[in-house]
């Protein structure tokens, strides 16, 4: 960075678990720190965030953030402002921080960025007023910027700055036997895995049902689901559904601290492993990423496989072919529309799946060509440059 800048940035974000979004905002309040920006991040009490940002670190304030509808987050942040004077608010969108970051920033008078990480619609006419209270609106994807500009927000608001990944941290750190032991696998498996919140975009409902085709061809196929949320048990009750054709029940791993080798059955082809937080150190020892998500902002835990060296299978979907280089880092699998019937696309995504499966040597090949894209294309250094570049007009 030419010159000084000295500037000092209030960055909000109300996600209690480090999931992809969050994972991003440390990233950046790290990158900025780093070239001389101030950076002060608010956040729920007792979220994961704020451990982890004060573990590195960072200035936290927290407050009892209850959700889209907690209004005293509007007086807590025009408090904070107030008090830490801060020249920029910049609100990641998660639980009502795009509607209490803009008021709260229109109050103090400051300039306020958003950074919109979901390719969903918002709720109709109030969901798009809040984008009025920001100076800039920044998208992760190409995908995600469309759909705000259907939405109405106007492309002079617009920017598009993709999400990163530090390829260095997503090296596994544990040996293969280590992690075959974790996960009750045979040496001659071959390891897929799914990572993403249990929620209906995600896609795990199609992914289970194209399992039983893809272990009629690949006998010795073990499926990985890294994640928790509210299909949890609905999902599970496919897996292992009488008729579901799968090779046995589903077993369940939960974290490293309260797992119970009880709990595994080395013979099961489905493990429900929950959410990892140390999924980087063993991720790259998978065969294949499966990410059958239909609706897709960009997609953190597909960079984070394809940094390891892992090629991914997935939907043509949101951000995710600006991620996924089709036939030369990944397979993209088309969705269809509305009217393709469900039966037809899991037979296309067993057929894209069994392909790789079937052919270790354009396995490794995409692999490698994904860790290179990802280290050029993807770095927290470029990410944290373009929000840099992005501060400065906002306030000139």
């Amino acid at each position: 960075m030419s010159g000084t800048f000295l500037l000092k940035t209030l960055h909000l974000e109300t996600g209690r678990h480090l999931y992809g979004g969050p994972r991003q905002v440390l990233l950046l309040l790290d990158g900025l720190r780093m070239r001389g920006v101030g950076v002060m991040l608010a956040c729920p009490t007792g979220s994961a965030i704020a451990d982890a940002a004060s573990a590195a670190g960072h200035e936290v304030i927290t407050h009892d953030i209850g959700g889209d509808l907690d209004v005293s987050a509007i007086s807590f942040l025009s408090r904070t402002i107030e008090r830490r004077k801060p020249d920029l608010l910049h609100a990641h969108s998660r639980r009502g921080a795009d509607f209490f970051g803009g008021l709260a920033a229109t109050i103090a008078r400051i300039p306020a960025v958003l950074t919109r990480r979901v390719d969903s619609p918002d709720t109709p006419v109030v969901g798009s007023l809040k984008y009025l209270a920001y100076d800039r609106v920044v998208a992760i994807s190409d995908a995600v910027r469309a759909q705000l500009e259907r939405q109405g927000v106007t492309p002079a608001k617009l920017r598009t700055i993709r999400s990163s990944i530090d390829a260095a941290a997503c090296q596994p750190t544990w040996s293969r036997e280590q992690f075959l032991a974790e996960f009750n696998l045979e040496p001659t498996n071959r390891v897929v895995a799914v990572v993403a919140q249990l929620i209906p975009r995600k896609g795990h409902a199609l992914l289970l049902e194209a399992w039983p085709e893809i272990r009629a061809r690949c006998p010795d196929a073990r499926l990985l689901v890294f994640g928790r949320g509210p299909l949890e048990a609905e999902l599970r009750s496919q897996a292992g559904q009488p008729g579901a054709k799968l090779a046995a029940a589903v077993s369940s791993a939960a974290h490293p601290a309260d797992a119970d080798p009880a709990d595994a059955d080395p013979a099961s082809s489905v493990t429900f492993a929950g959410f990892r937080p140390d999924l980087r150190a063993f991720l790259g020892h998978i065969d294949l990423l499966v990410h059958p998500a239909t609706r897709e902002g960009l997609g953190v835990g597909v960079l984070e496989a394809q940094a390891a060296g892992v090629p991914v299978v997935a939907l043509h979907a949101g951000g995710v072919p600006e991620v996924v280089e089709n036939g030369v880092t990944g397979l993209l699998v088309a969705p269809g529309d509305a009217t393709t019937p469900t039966a037809e696309l899991a037979a296309s995504l067993a057929a894209a799946v069994t392909g790789l499966l079937d052919d270790p040597a354009r396995r490794r090949q995409m692999g490698a060509a994904a860790s290179a894209r990802i280290h050029t294309e993807f770095s927290p250094e470029r990410m944290v440059e373009d929000y840099i570049a992005l501060y400065r007009e906002v306030l000139a």
